[in-house]
């Protein structure tokens, strides 16, 4: 059975609507020690907290992609309860306007497959988590991100570890406003993630998200 396949079964057997949640995830050498490690206890949080919702487990999906040694996508999409959270480690640069051009590319082909399949789909969520100043070029992905979202193809967030380079990531977010971690809340704020992603499955794809508050785990830098 090809993958085309597989995926036709899947959507036959689940024919909820999906809310895709696309991570993009600084692994860069900067990213070593704690800040890694609490990253990944993060994820294992995120998937636990999903699986505690029956419809997001059938609505959420996930995918990841991690930008150190290169983008990669790491896990494609995958509903919560098939989703199994990577052990990331640390190591290179960070090339951020690889990672976007991949994202995008990433969401447009899930789209696709969803309108293939006849399956409705909430508008898909971006998230990007960087300590760091990219080191590639990435101003014309960063405006394709934003035009994208402007189109309503995406809604994109993005979470400053400290050392990030913030006039970076406020010219990749075309509406929402990048939000600073606390510390290394990553936890936190995948609790958060899990909290906002099961609410915005609850409706109907066109519905507004009224996210909870970020005040556990993040703030808007000023």
């Amino acid at each position: 059975m090809s993958e085309l396949d597989e995926l036709d079964v899947e959507f036959a057997i689940n024919a909820e609507p999906r809310a895709a949640c696309l991570l993009l995830l600084d692994t860069s050498w900067s990213m070593r020690g704690n800040a890694i490690e609490e990253l990944n206890e993060g994820l294992k949080e995120f998937k636990a907290d999903i699986m505690a919702d029956p419809l997001a487990r059938e609505r959420v999906e996930v995918a990841i992609i991690t930008f150190g040694e290169r983008a990669e996508l790491v896990r494609d999409f995958e509903t919560a309860d098939s989703f199994d959270p990577p052990i990331l480690e640390a190591s290179g640069r960070t090339p951020l306007g690889a990672a976007l051009e991949l994202g995008l590319e990433t969401l447009r082909q899930r789209k696709e497959r969803y309108r293939a399949n006849s399956v409705n789909y909430f508008r898909p969520w971006l998230f990007i988590v960087t300590d760091g100043e990219p080191t590639d070029a990435w101003e014309e992905a960063a405006a394709q991100a934003v035009e994208a979202e402007r189109k309503g193809s995406v809604i994109i967030f993005a979470v400053a570890v400290e050392g990030a380079k913030l006039s970076v990531l406020e010219r990749v977010c075309g509406i929402n406003s990048p939000l600073q971690l606390q510390g290394l809340k990553f936890r936190e704020f995948f609790r958060w993630l899990s909290q906002s992603t099961r609410q915005g499955s609850q409706g109907t794809p066109g519905d507004q998200v009224e996210l909870p508050s970020f005040a556990g785990w993040g703030t808007i830098p000023s």
